[in-house]
């Protein structure tokens, strides 16, 4: 499944029997610090998906925390089995046990399927966590930035192709109402925008129609990127912008939380083809990151909200770049990220003494 082509410094399996534990965890690079990025709880139909999944995962973050400013590598963890049936105090005390072994190598925190009460768990095992609940010291929800993050992104985004940072009277389709996506309507509305959403989950909708009454439904992700939207947010799993996807979207602009969005390599240049702006989904969904980062030095929750509000300039140097070199938005991005990592991963080769 990987080999030396993956690029990664380290991937451990890990397995507790007795608690019905399967884990992968992996580091693609601690060149800028230790390695940080969420556990994933999913029920994959085979461990060679959850091993493609945790080696793309954590590359992504290496790249996420570069251009996010933080001096953290990128690691991903994932746990295999069904959330809501096999996830429990045992399994999760195991998977802690595991994290410590690595001596902080890898810190960890939330992502889909774990949560905040999740890492007050781990933690009762394992001392390099974050994500926690403020109960215990911890940030809480890395979703709010997350969302904040992602609308920082589409004001850089509406900028640069409509000329003004300015989302109102535009249509945004989003696609995933979870727990950033929920939050990501709320700017969306508050900003003038009209806001059509779609979600696998029936009850995810129906608590955002309930919170948010002026929103629309769409039957789903197929139907809602055929409507017509000036913006396109995917906000649930990876692999949203596929060829066939790319050949039916109206919107002009993407933008959303999802991580991976792109399906293969070839669907950036795609886009830049048909006059669609991509940004980079893990320059603008670094918000939440940047929130549990900043956890690791004792948490303030305006000093992270204020360094997520970089994300919408960062974006744009991103586009750009891009204009610059003449390539699309996701080569750029990975351009800058790449000469972070090098640049200061060179100075880890200085001696400071002793």
């Amino acid at each position: 499944m990987f080999g030396r082509s993956s690029g990664h410094e380290q991937v451990v399996f890990c397995q507790d029997q007795a608690s019905g534990l399967k884990a992968v965890i992996a580091i693609y690079s601690t060149a800028l610090g230790p390695s940080l990025g969420g556990t994933r709880f999913y029920p994959y139909a085979t461990e060679d998906e959850a091993v493609e999944d945790v080696l793309n995962l954590s590359k992504g973050m290496a790249y996420k925390n570069a251009l996010a400013g933080l001096d953290h590598g990128g690691g991903k963890a994932v746990i295999i089995g069904d959330p809501k049936r096999d996830k429990s105090e045992a399994l999760l005390r195991a998977y802690g046990r595991f994290v410590q072994s690595l001596g902080g190598r890898y810190v960890t925190a939330c992502d889909v399927g774990t949560y905040v009460e999740d890492m007050d768990v781990v933690a009762r095992e394992c001392g390099f966590v974050t994500g926690r609940s403020p109960d215990s010291g911890g940030a809480g929800d890395s979703s709010v930035l997350t969302a904040y993050g992602v609308y920082q992104g589409m004001l850089a985004s509406a900028e640069h192709l409509w000329g003004t940072a300015d989302l109102r009277g535009r249509r945004v389709g989003i696609a995933g109402v979870g727990k950033v996506g929920r939050h990501l309507v709320g700017h969306l509305l508050e900003d003038g925008a009209e806001v059509l959403v779609t979600d696998v989950d029936p009850a995810a909708v129906e608590r955002v129609r309930a919170a948010y009454p002026a929103v629309s439904v769409a039957a789903d992700t197929d139907a809602l990127i055929r409507e017509p939207i000036d913006v396109y947010a995917p906000c649930a799993l990876g692999g949203a912008l596929d060829d066939a996807s790319v050949a039916v979207l109206t919107a002009k602009i993407v933008c959303g939380a999802a991580n991976n969005q792109l399906a293969h390599p070839g669907v950036d240049k795609t886009l830049a083809e048909r006059g669609v702006l991509y940004a980079p989904d893990y320059v603008v969904n670094s918000g939440g990151v940047i929130q549990v980062a900043d956890e690791l030095h004792g948490f303030d929750f305006e000093r992270a909200k204020r360094q997520a509000s970089g994300i919408r300039t960062t974006t744009a140097r991103v586009f750009a770049l891009a204009d610059e070199e003449g390539v699309p938005p996701a080569v750029a991005a990975d351009r800058l990220a790449e000469r972070r990592m090098a640049d200061v991963g060179r100075l880890r080769g200085i001696y400071l003494g002793s």
